[in-house]
């Protein structure tokens, strides 16, 4: 028991004076002879018996009145913490990603935990309120109330990592209750917690779900597109399912399928070749969630990739780059146009013997602006030419030149320029050869194919806002058949690709995306994206014929987005919700309340708040006390009325 003023425990010592009263109060009685009074000896013993008993009484009755009034006034209390006038700082986390916008028995179990936090929390407390998007510091219960029933979904994932650094960094929380669904927890995030947890389960009623994971286009022919969707199962065999596939908002085909237990399948459309196609694919099922059955992808028209090549025309280069996606152009070092370097996008210096100062000072410029570069050297170079070409470039110089015949053997299969080129991991292909080549010194060089001597073939070199490629030996067929190998398709093809990153089929909200836009724009110009809600501005950067955009914390909805240089659309593009948030695997919270005493397990937000609430209640005494006090009063005037002597 605790006092809230034990200054008033010292007025107990007054007690002492009802006491001394009581022993010390002298009664003087005068004797008065009576004859023959001897059978009333025995009537006065009794008599005085009664009245000590009767002066007992009325002691001890007032000693605990006394001592309870005295008592009511220094307030005691039973409570759980030391200091009743500090309010409980309560931290809530309520876990409002997508996967939280499903039914349970209930109702929807975001708003359904956020009605029960609403009429369960103590307005008397202080609390802090940690979402997926927001944090609220130190609020009110009234404000916590209001924010509770505006809260949302979103698009924003917080980390198990990040929820509890947040808890220790507030240090004097007296609660900390978390209420999710912990999609995206682990047990080993609870390892060497110290601080008392209150974990509140919310889970889907539903434990199957078809999810459209993503889409790709198969095949592009002169009449059509093959649209590829890939289904994710996770729960029991489902068939006739309708998946239909819409152009905007007009039904282009509709077809269903079956699908096995916790499996993928494939469904394929053809659709007719357009300028433009926004697809939108609509799956057609009620299972645990609802945000994963739709899926919005763009096939634009884009503008073909400009590619320039300086120097003797090759017949492997005339093959790769002579389709729709490029604009190929090739040229002698006599006939160059340096007024239309800067119009490229990439670049290829083939089997120069030299570089003559204005080519240099055009070349330097065309990269510093985003342009990228692929070097072939002859075999027979001018070595200070090359080299003061590589300084001017930041690149490094040649060091050495090789005539020895190398097999060139090693592929660094994590390059980005091989990225998802390979299925696996090939060891065992015919190797190509070099006769000639040469052992540079570049700074800050990435490998992406080496010979059998580990030295450099092909090396990829990051500028600031452009990459330059460097093939260690002449390319022609007196001098290597690298061109004859299968590795010479993937690794032109990604170089011109990455020279201009087209829009891809969809990106990811809250996710990095970066966009290149084949247009240039005015000084002070800017592009835009906009949907039917709202516009913004993302981040970008301008270069001569190029703008790149980088997305992340925008958009935050799925859908068809256009891409605006001021009031024109120059490009329209897709985003798509996480596909992580659609997993159906929740960390098992029960086993963590077994291992750790620090972590308590509910799937009730009103369990939880009620207990924690009793827990932390305080229970004042001084009422009873009080009522001790009057009973007590009410006894002494009892026993002064009707206890006769």
């Amino acid at each position: 028991m605790q006092f809230k003023y034990p200054e008033f425990l010292y007025f107990l010592l007054l007690l002492i004076i009802p006491i001394i009263v009581h022993l010390f109060q002298l009664r003087k009685f005068k004797k008065t002879p009576f004859t023959n009074v001897a059978f009333l000896k025995n009537l006065v013993i009794k008599n005085r018996k009664s009245s000590q008993l009767k002066k007992w009484l009325v002691l001890c009755t007032r000693l605990l009145m006394l001592a309870a009034a005295i008592l009511a006034f220094a307030q005691p209390y039973f409570a759980n913490k030391n200091n009743i006038e500090s309010k409980d700082h309560v931290f809530v986390y309520l876990d409002n990603s997508l996967s939280t916008n499903t039914k349970s028995s209930k109702g929807n179990i975001l708003k359904v935990a956020a009605q029960n936090l609403i009429e369960t929390i103590s307005e008397t407390n202080t609390y802090s309120l940690l979402s997926n998007a927001n944090f609220y510091q130190r609020i009110s219960g009234s404000e916590l109330k209001d924010l509770l029933k505006k809260i949302s979904y979103t698009t924003t994932n917080i980390s198990a990592e990040e929820i509890l650094l947040k808890i220790e960094s507030l240090k004097n929380t007296t609660e900390n209750i978390l209420i999710s669904d912990f999609q995206s927890f682990s047990e080993d995030n609870f390892k060497d917690r110290k601080t008392n947890l209150s974990l509140v389960q919310i889970v889907p009623e539903k434990r199957t779900n078809l999810a459209i994971d993503s889409v790709y286009v198969d095949q592009t022919a002169a009449a059509g597109f093959k649209i590829n969707a890939i289904i994710k199962n996770q729960g029991e065999a489902a068939k006739n399912i309708p998946l239909a596939i819409y152009n905007g908002n007009k039904l282009i085909s509709k077809q269903t399928f079956e699908i096995e237990e916790n499996q993928q399948k494939t469904v394929e459309f053809t659709v007719e070749k357009a300028d433009t196609f926004l697809g939108k694919l609509v799956l057609n099922n009620a299972d645990a969630y609802d945000f994963d059955n739709s899926f919005y992808f763009s096939i634009n028209t884009n503008k073909k990739i400009n590619v320039l090549s300086i120097g003797e025309p090759t017949d492997y280069l005339d093959r790769l780059f002579n389709n729709d996606e490029f604009n190929y152009i090739t040229t002698t070092l006599l006939n160059t146009n340096y007024n239309g370097i800067n119009e490229q996008q990439l670049i290829i210096l083939n089997e120069l013997k030299e570089f003559p100062t204005s080519l240099t000072t055009s070349i330097r410029d065309f990269v510093s602006k985003g342009g990228h570069l692929v070097i072939i050297p002859n075999k027979e170079i001018n070595l200070t030419s090359y080299n003061a070409f590589l300084k001017n470039m930041s690149l490094g110089s040649i060091v050495s030149q090789k005539k020895d015949s190398l097999k060139i053997t090693n592929i660094n299969f994590n390059h980005p320029l091989f990225k998802n080129v390979f299925d696996k991991k090939v060891r065992n292909f015919q190797y190509p050869y070099t006769n000639n080549s040469y052992v540079t010194s570049f700074k800050s060089a990435s490998n992406a194919i080496t010979f059998e001597n580990n030295t450099s073939f092909l090396q990829q070199v990051s500028a600031a806002n452009a990459n330059i490629y460097w093939f260690a030996s002449p390319l022609n067929k007196e001098n290597s058949n690298f061109t004859n190998s299968p590795l010479i398709v993937p690794v032109f093809y990604n170089i011109a690709q990455k020279s201009l990153q087209l829009t891809q089929l969809y990106y990811t909200v809250k996710k990095p995306n970066t966009i290149e836009i084949n247009t240039s724009l005015k000084k002070d110009a800017i592009l835009s994206i906009q949907n039917n809600e709202g516009s913004f501005i993302p981040l970008q950067q301008s270069f001569q014929n190029k703008v790149r955009l980088s997305t992340e914390d925008q958009p935050e909805k799925n859908g068809f987005y256009a891409i605006l240089k001021e009031k024109d659309t120059i490009q329209k593009i897709a985003y798509n919700n996480p596909k992580t948030e659609s997993s159906l695997q929740f960390l098992n919270v029960k086993s963590l309340s077994d291992q750790y005493n620090n972590i308590a397990v509910s799937n009730s937000v009103t369990n939880t708040i009620e207990k924690i609430d009793d827990k932390n209640k305080v229970r004042w005494l001084w009422k009873w006390f009080l009522i001790i006090a009057i009973v007590s009063l009410l006894a002494e005037i009892l026993i002064l009325k009707y206890f006769k002597v």
